[in-house]
Order: structure tokens, then C-alpha cells, then sequence
């Protein structure tokens, strides 16, 4: 994999700091507000960056409005605000990045790697499992809409989380995923990657749901050439019995604003850190601080998930 060089990202060099070799990120969809589980990895990713001197990025990934929510944007940055978690430069809104995305399914279209698919969400249903490249093998009518999907070889992918250690994946397993949708959307694959490697991020964490999203993303980077960050996948949080992810489509609670500092020991507490009672008292800053000195990513639980109630 291509070692980074953050000093040249175009992004980076408006901030007037030392570029240091590690940037991270935190990539929330304003579909709405930011919950427990969200907490959870936005602090993972923050501790991460800022034990280890390096830059923390925002970056707003609005680009299905379907999905979204009025006045969710601004929300979701006033709670990082209101946690402690400054972030470093300028706010990336995915909404303003149409013409990168096109120009990476240009580059991929001339390397002969994308192909319509007119196939329905009826006819997907039918198929099952994993797409089974059917507008591959058979050529479509692209007189009516279609998605873009990306060719995925019979390769094997591997890469080393962590968190979760050795992970590894034959791509064609995964069947080849769309990058841009019939509705004209830029899918999320695409966009992530394109994004990751404008701003020069060098460090992902984030939730075990995206896990599998990883072995895409390498794929996609290294066609088109971009560096590879290093990925660590933290354990999701689940509140009910059957273990359904705690999201926003599930209608969680949104994280309390009057005073962050239980929800925010509660989320150190989760990612295998040991705060003291008396953290309590202290302002949120100190908290925070505590956290960096104490961050260990090793001591991050080796799970898939974390019941909520199961969490002091």
C-alpha cells in the first residue's frame, strides 16, 4: 500500500499548524442528531488522534437527501461542540464535492471498471445474497436508468484492523457495488474514498457496521491510485433485545446537551478506558484530557458489538 504524504493535500495546507503523519476523522450523515453510539465513535476517533498529535477532521457526509434531516448538519456539530471535541480546519460538506466524484467515475470508466445496472430493487430482492453481476454478464438497456457498478475481481483483500486484527476478503464475495445510483446519487464508497484521500487521512476509526465497507474501499483506492489509511473498526452499541444497532433510523435518543460529562465517562468506560469517579466533577476539557493521556487503542473491546445495557 502507497505511504501517505499528508503536507500534500490541498485541504491541509490552509491550517497553520505542523502537518503531522496522522489524520483522522469523523464522518457523520445528517440524517439525524447524534446519539450514544455515535459518541462512542466520534471520542474513539478523537482520543486516537489527538494521543498520538495528530489532526482531527469534521466532515459532513450529506449526499442522499432522502435520507436527511432538516437543521441535522448544524445539530450534530453543535454536540460535537458542546462534547469538547474541537475539530481542525474547515467543515468538508460532501454536498459541494459532486465534481470530484465524477471525475473518479471518469478515471474508472476509461479503465473499463464501471458498467450499468438496470436491475430493481424488485429483481434484487429476488436475486438475494450477493449480487450476482447479472448487468455484467448481460448487457442492458441504458435507454432506461441505470446505477453504475464497479467490476470486483476474484482477488483476496487483506488488511490489519486495530482493533479487530487480521481481517480478510475475496472481492468478488462481496459482488460488485454501485457507485453511483439510478436516482444520480453518489454512492457511499465512492464518495468516502474520494474523500478520505482529498484530506489526506491517514487513520479511520470508526463502527464495526463498516467494517466490510473496508476491503470496497481499499479496492476503489487502489484503482484509483490514492494511499491507504490504516482502519480500526470500534465495537457497535445495540438497545434492543434482538440487537439492533443504536441509529438514528431506530430513533435514539439524542445525546443530552446540559451536561455532557456522564454520557461522555459512560463512552470511555465503553471503549475500555477506567475513569475515576471523580472525573465527574471535573469540566469536560479535564475529562477529555484524562482520556488522551489514558487512550489505548489496545484495550478497545475485540467485539462486534455492546449491548447498551450492559454498559456502567
Amino acid at each position: 500500500m502507497r505511504r501517505h504524504n499528508a503536507r500534500s493535500h490541498p485541504q491541509l495546507r490552509s491550517l497553520s499548524v505542523k502537518y503531522p503523519d496522522y489524520i483522522g476523522r469523523f464522518a457523520p450523515s445528517p440524517s439525524g442528531s447524534l446519539h450514544f453510539g455515535s459518541l462512542v465513535t466520534a471520542l474513539a476517533s478523537y482520543l486516537d488522534a489527538r494521543a498520538k498529535m495528530g489532526l482531527w477532521l469534521v466532515r459532513i457526509e450529506d449526499i442522499d437527501p432522502p435520507r436527511e434531516q432538516a437543521g441535522a448538519a448544524s445539530q450534530i456539530l453543535k454536540a460535537i461542540e458542546t462534547y469538547g471535541m474541537e475539530w481542525d480546519g474547515k467543515v468538508v460538506y460532501q454536498s459541494n464535492r459532486h465534481c470530484a466524484y465524477e471525475n473518479a467515475l471518469n478515471t474508472l470508466s476509461q479503465y473499463n471498471m464501471l458498467y450499468p445496472c438496470i436491475c430493481s430493487r424488485k429483481k434484487l430482492s429476488l436475486l438475494k445474497g450477493v449480487y450476482p453481476n447479472y448487468c455484467r454478464k448481460n448487457t442492458p438497456d441504458v435507454n432506461q436508468p441505470y446505477a453504475l457498478r464497479l467490476k470486483c475481481p476474484d482477488k483476496t483483500l487483506a488488511f490489519v484492523d486495530l482493533i479487530q486484527d487480521k481481517q480478510t476478503y475475496n472481492l468478488s464475495s462481496l459482488g460488485d457495488f454501485i457507485l453511483k445510483r439510478k436516482d444520480k446519487l453518489y454512492a457511499y464508497q465512492l464518495a468516502v474514498s474520494v474523500d478520505d484521500a482529498f484530506q489526506g487521512v491517514t487513520h479511520i476509526v470508526r463502527g464495526y457496521d463498516l467494517l466490510d465497507s473496508t476491503p470496497r474501499q481499499l479496492y476503489l483506492q487502489s484503482l484509483l491510485n490514492y494511499p491507504s489509511p490504516i482502519y480500526a473498526h470500534v465495537p457497535i452499541i445495540t438497545d434492543t433485545p434482538d440487537g439492533n444497532k443504536l441509529s438514528k433510523q431506530n430513533l435514539a435518543q439524542p445525546l443530552p446537551l446540559d451536561d455532557p460529562r456522564p454520557s461522555l465517562i459512560k463512552a470511555m468506560t465503553t471503549l475500555g478506558l477506567k475513569p475515576d469517579e471523580t472525573l465527574l466533577a471535573s469540566s469536560i476539557s479535564e475529562i477529555l484530557k484524562w482520556g488522551i493521556a489514558q487512550w489505548d487503542i489496545t484495550q478497545v473491546p475485540k467485539e462486534s458489538s455492546i449491548a447498551l445495557a450492559a454498559i456502567a
